[in-house]
C-alpha cells in the first residue's frame, strides 16, 4: 500500500515512518524544506515532497497516487497559543488542503486529532468516552473540533484517531506553558513507538473506518500530572519542583477509554515507566554530569514559572 504521511518528521511521524516501511508499506512524506527536514528525510531514507501544507498544489501533488493519507500534521501548544493566526492556516487550512487532495486522488484519510477536544474534565469520573462532549479550550483544541468535523463532511472514507499525549523521548527544552496544568490533573501519554504502531495497525483494519477512537497508553500510562512532571524530571537528574511553581488550574487533559482500540489495533506495549526511563537512556554519557548540572538546571527551569516568581 503506497500511503502518505504528513507531519512526516514530527514526534508522531518520526515513530510512524519506521513502523509503515517495517510493515511493507511504500511510504511518501510531504515537509516543509529545511536543513533538519532534510537530515530526516535522508535518515528515514523515505520518499519526499517537498512543499508546505498550506500550500493547496504541493499537497495535491504528494497525495497524487497514493492509497492512503495519515494527516498528522500540526501547530501544537504552546505555538499554537503564541502564534494562533499561523496554527490556524496550518491546522485547519491546512486539513481543507488535505481533504481536497484526498478526493482528487482517491485516497483514504487517518486524521490524527487529541484528547484535547473534550475540555476540562477533572470534575468528572474517569475515563473519558469518545461519545462525550467535545469543548474546545485553546487555539489547538477548537482546530482539532474543526478538522474533525470537516473529515467527516468530506465523503472520503476516513478514520480519526484522539490520541493521547506523546512525550518526545528524548530531552527537550523547557517553556512555560509546564506551570499552567495543575498537579492534580489526570494525563494519558503514550510512548512515540506505540502511536507509530497504532496509526500503521489502523490501515489493515476495517472496523477503524467510519469511527472515531481515543489512542492511548492504557492503564499503566495514567498518571497525574505530579507523577509525570516528576518522573521526567527524574530521568533527567533532577529533583521535583516546589508546588508553588505550579497553577491550580484544570487542563485538557484525561485517562482515556482506549479498550476499543487495543481491542483492534493491539498497540499498547510500553508503560509511563518505560517512557521516562528511556528519555533518561537518552543522555547517554552525559548522564555521568548530570548530577553536578541538576541544582543549576533546575534553578533555571524554576525562572520559568511566572507562579514561583510570584511567590519569592
Amino acid at each position: 500500500m503506497k500511503v502518505l504521511v504528513t507531519g512526516p518528521f514530527g514526534n508522531v511521524g518520526g515513530h510512524t515512518l519506521p513502523e509503515l516501511r517495517r510493515q511493507g508499506h511504500e511510504v511518501r512524506a510531504v515537509a516543509r524544506l529545511s536543513t533538519a527536514n532534510r537530515k530526516a528525510a535522508k535518515a528515514h531514507d523515505v520518499e519526499v515532497v517537498w512543499g508546505d501544507i498550506t500550500d493547496p498544489a504541493a499537497v495535491a501533488r504528494a497525495a497524487d497516487g497514493v492509497h492512503t493519507v495519515i494527516h498528522l500534521a500540526a501547530v501544537i501548544p504552546p505555538t499554537s497559543d503564541e502564534q494562533p493566526d499561523w496554527a490556524r492556516k496550518v491546522n485547519v487550512d491546512g486539513t481543507a488542503n488535505v481533504i481536497a487532495a484526498c478526493q482528487a486522488a482517491g485516497a483514504r484519510l487517518l486524521f490524527a486529532s487529541t484528547m484535547d477536544v473534550h475540555g476540562y474534565t477533572i470534575d468528572r469520573p474517569p475515563p473519558r468516552h469518545i461519545d462525550d462532549p467535545l469543548v474546545g479550550t485553546d487555539p489547538y483544541s477548537n482546530h482539532k473540533i474543526e478538522g474533525e468535523a470537516s473529515v467527516r463532511a468530506s465523503g472520503l472514507d476516513w478514520s480519526i484517531l484522539r490520541l493521547a499525549d506523546v512525550p518526545i523521548l528524548g530531552i527537550r527544552d523547557p517553556h512555560p506553558i509546564m506551570f499552567e496544568i495543575g498537579l492534580h490533573n489526570r494525563i494519558e501519554t503514550m510512548h512515540a513507538d506505540d502511536a507509530g504502531l497504532a496509526l500503521t495497525n489502523a490501515l489493515a483494519v476495517d472496523e477503524v473506518w467510519g469511527r472515531t477512537l481515543f489512542v492511548g497508553g492504557g492503564p499503566r500510562c495514567q498518571i497525574t500530572y505530579r507523577e509525570y512532571v516528576s518522573k521526567i524530571l527524574g530521568a533527567m537528574g533532577i529533583a521535583m519542583l516546589p508546588d508553588e511553581a505550579f497553577s491550580d488550574k484544570p487542563y485538557a487533559t484525561d485517562w482515556l477509554d482506549t479498550e476499543e482500540s487495543e481491542a483492534r489495533l493491539r498497540y499498547q506495549r510500553y508503560s509511563f515507566d518505560d517512557i521516562a526511563e528511556q528519555i533518561a537512556a537518552s543522555l547517554g554519557w552525559k548522564r555521568r554530569f548530570a548530577s553536578a548540572a541538576a541544582p543549576m538546571a533546575r534553578s533555571a527551569i524554576l525562572r520559568l514559572s511566572p507562579y514561583y516568581r510570584a511567590a519569592r
